[in-house]
C-alpha cells in the first residue's frame, strides 16, 4: 500500500488541527483584492473606499457568527497575536487593580509564553491542573480567584487532545467575581456554535487558517466596554488599537471562509463526528495496547488523539508519512521540541504510552476510505515498530 500511495502521489491529510487546505472559493474571493482592488483601506479615493467597504463587510460577517457587534471585532495576523494582545493588554490595563492571572497547564504556547513574560514583569500566574481527560475543573478556578485577580484565560477546546472545556461555568465564575475572561477559541471557532451573548466571555481569539481560510490573518473579539490599550502603535487602523496597513485580501478570505464554515456547519460537524467516532472505534478495536487521550464525548468533532504502548510516536509518524499519511504528535508549534507533549504529561498519560502519542484530525472533506487507509497503515506500522 505504501508504494501504491507514493506512485499515485496521493496524500491523506489528517492534520487539520495544524492547518487546513484553503478553499478554492476563498481563493477566488481574495483574488480581486490582490489585483485590481489593491487599494490601501486608509486612503480616501475609490480604491481605498473599496478596500474599506470590504473590511466593514467582513467585520459584520465575523460579528454575526458570534452574535457580537462589528465594533467588537479586531483583525489580527493570527491566533497567536490575538492571544498575546488579549493577555498582555488586559493584564497591563488592569495592573493597578491587581497582577494575578489564572490559566491552565494545557494552554497553547501563545498563552503560556505570554504569561511567563508577564511573570518576568512582576505578575503572578496560577497554572491550574487538569483532570485525566484534560478538563479544567470549574471549582479549581473558583478556588484560585483572589482579590487581586484581573484575568482568567482558559482555552475553549484543546488543540492537542480536543477536549472541550467548561467555558460556560468558568465564564460565570469570572462574572461573579468581576474578573475579565479570555478564551483561546482557535480550535473551537467554526467547529462549535459560540454566541458571546450566551457565553460570559470578554475576549476571544481565532485564526483563519484553522477553518479553510488563508494563513496570516485572524481576529480578536473584545466585549464592548472592556478597555484594552493599543497593541501595535502607529496609525489609526482597527479603531486606533492595532496600527498597520490592513491585509485586505487575507481579511476578505477569512470572511468568506467563515461564511462557508457557518452556512454548512451543522451538517459538516455531524459528518466529522461520525467519522471521528468510527476512527476511534477502529483503532481501539483493531490495535492492541492503545488508549484514547482527551474526553470521550466532550471533544472537538474532528480530533482523535491516541497513545500506543511501547513505541516512539516520532518513528510512527515517519512511517505514516512514507505511506502518504499526514498526522502529528501534537501541536504543530512544538514539532521536534519535545519527546512527550506537555499536554500529554498534564493528563497523566502512563509512561509506557506517552511517547507513542499520535494526533489525527479530520475535516469536512475527509472520507471513510481515507480513514480506513490510515487505520491499515497504523496497524501495520505499530506492529512493525513493536517487533
Amino acid at each position: 500500500m505504501s508504494h501504491e500511495i507514493k506512485k499515485e502521489n496521493r496524500v491523506i491529510y489528517l492534520d487539520n488541527a495544524a492547518t487546513t487546505r484553503m478553499s478554492d472559493v476563498v481563493k477566488q474571493a481574495m483574488e480581486p483584492y490582490m489585483d485590481e482592488n489593491f487599494g490601501n483601506a486608509s486612503t480616501m479615493y475609490g480604491y481605498g473606499e473599496e478596500a474599506r467597504e470590504a473590511l466593514t463587510r467582513v467585520r459584520g460577517v465575523i460579528a454575526d457568527t458570534l452574535d457580537a457587534k462589528p465594533s467588537e471585532i479586531y483583525f489580527t495576523s493570527c491566533g497567536s497575536e490575538s492571544d498575546n494582545w488579549a493577555v498582555k493588554s488586559i493584564a497591563g490595563a488592569l495592573k493597578k487593580k491587581g497582577s494575578h492571572i489564572i490559566t491552565s497547564r494545557i494552554e497553547h504556547h501563545a498563552i503560556l509564553n505570554s504569561c511567563e513574560y508577564l511573570e518576568r514583569l512582576g505578575y503572578e500566574v496560577t497554572y491550574l491542573d487538569v483532570d485525566e481527560y484534560g478538563m479544567v475543573p470549574p471549582e479549581a478556578v473558583m478556588r484560585a480567584v483572589r482579590p487581586d485577580t484581573t484575568l482568567i484565560t482558559i482555552m475553549f477546546a484543546n488543540n492537542e487532545v480536543g477536549t472541550i472545556e467548561p467555558i460556560m461555568q468558568i465564564g460565570k465564575i469570572a462574572r461573579e467575581k468581576q474578573v475579565l475572561f479570555h478564551t483561546d477559541a482557535v480550535q473551537a471557532y467554526a467547529q462549535l456554535p459560540i454566541s458571546v451573548r450566551s457565553y460570559p466571555v470578554d475576549a476571544l481569539s481565532a485564526s483563519a487558517h484553522k477553518f479553510h481560510g488563508p494563513k496570516g490573518v485572524g481576529f480578536l473579539y473584545v466585549r464592548e466596554g472592556v478597555q484594552i490599550p493599543s497593541f501595535i502603535h502607529g496609525g489609526g487602523q482597527e479603531s486606533g488599537k492595532r496600527a498597520g496597513t490592513e491585509n485586505v485580501a487575507g481579511i476578505v478570505g477569512m470572511g468568506k471562509a467563515a461564511e462557508l464554515a457557518f452556512s454548512g456547519m451543522r451538517r459538516r460537524v455531524r459528518k466529522e463526528t461520525m467519522l471521528r467516532n468510527y476512527l476511534i472505534e477502529k483503532i481501539m478495536h483493531e490495535i492492541p495496547d492503545v488508549r484514547l487521550n482527551g474526553h470521550r464525548s466532550r471533544r472537538l468533532p474532528g480530533n482523535v488523539n491516541v497513545s500506543f504502548k511501547g513505541l516512539d510516536g516520532a518513528s510512527l509518524l515517519i512511517l505514516l508519512d512514507e505511506d502518504g499519511i499526514c498526522a502529528s504528535g501534537g501541536s504543530a508549534c512544538n514539532t521536534g521540541e519535545e519527546r512527550i507533549s506537555y499536554v500529554i504529561e498534564a493528563l497523566g498519560v502512563p509512561e509506557a504510552y506517552a511517547p507513542g502519542t499520535v494526533r489525527l484530525t479530520l475535516c469536512g472533506d475527509t472520507t471513510r476510505a481515507e480513514v480506513d487507509a490510515a487505520v491499515e497503515s497504523l496497524k501495520r506500522n505499530v506492529k512493525r515498530l513493536r517487533e
